[in-house]
């Protein structure tokens, strides 16, 4: 079997977010990229079949040079090559196009990608993959088992769980339940070592339709400040819940 892991270089969570250009570009000075959180969950999985099943294991990712670092950690991780579209990735439908065009020559049986990055959240690249090569796809999968040419997967729905029967060629969107949080996995120095050694392909864009663009960021607004009132004190804090906050 021959997976494919989309991987998308995301902020971490914990930095801070900033905007230039009158607010219209994401400032990238000081902000730590990392794999996509829900990819990660995917290249675990995808680990999972490589050392059960024997699984060839690749990573893809739309990214300019910039992004090396975070697809290096998916070979250290344990990826046995890594696929490198050399364009900036400006919108999901674009991203979409590339991947689907190294998808059309890897012959992958399996393409696992997360369901949404968390940077712009779009949740749509994995789908528009999917209608692109006409691919069986499942989306908020939460859980895969492969048997030869057939697939179980299980996916989140409202209120809910559903397994689904398919088979291969497939695409996923995954998600945490496809793997937990404990699963995932920290390169180990003989992976960094060995991660210099795999190979590393850089392609160019082929074509491709940047079908939106980003007009404007705008931050959240900043907290408002907080009043305490001493425990003691129920009657003031009735009191400014029913006059100030309204919410009584």
């Amino acid at each position: 079997m021959k997976i494919l892991v989309c991987i998308s270089n995301v902020p971490d969570t914990t930095s801070k977010i900033n905007f230039t250009d009158d607010d219209t570009k994401f400032d990238t000075n000081g902000v730590q990229f990392v794999i996509n959180p829900n990819d990660e969950f995917g290249l675990t999985r995808a680990m999972w079949f490589k050392e059960k099943q024997g699984a060839t294991v690749h990573v893809a990712t739309v990214g300019e040079a910039t992004t090396e670092p975070t697809i290096r950690k998916a070979l250290a991780i344990g990826a046995d090559e890594a696929i490198r579209v050399n364009a900036a990735p400006t919108d999901g439908y674009f991203v979409a196009q590339q991947l689907a065009e190294v998808i059309k020559s890897g012959g992958y049986d399996l393409i696992i990608a997360g369901r949404e990055s968390i940077d712009y959240n779009g949740g749509m690249v994995p789908g528009m993959i999917a209608a692109m090569l006409d691919m069986n796809f499942v989306n908020t999968c939460i859980s895969l088992e492969i048997e030869g040419e057939n697939a179980t997967a299980v996916r989140e729905i409202d209120g809910g769980k559903e397994k689904i029967a398919t088979s291969l060629p497939l695409i996923i969107g995954g998600q945490k339940g496809l793997v937990e949080e404990s699963d995932l996995r920290i390169p180990n120095m003989r992976g960094i070592m060995m991660a210099r050694q795999k190979k590393l392909n850089v392609v160019e864009a082929v074509g491709g339709t940047q079908a939106t663009k980003d007009v404007k960021f705008e931050r959240p607004a900043p907290k408002g400040a907080v009043k305490l009132v001493d425990s003691a004190n129920i009657d003031e804090l009735v009191n400014l819940l029913h006059n100030e906050a309204k919410v009584i």
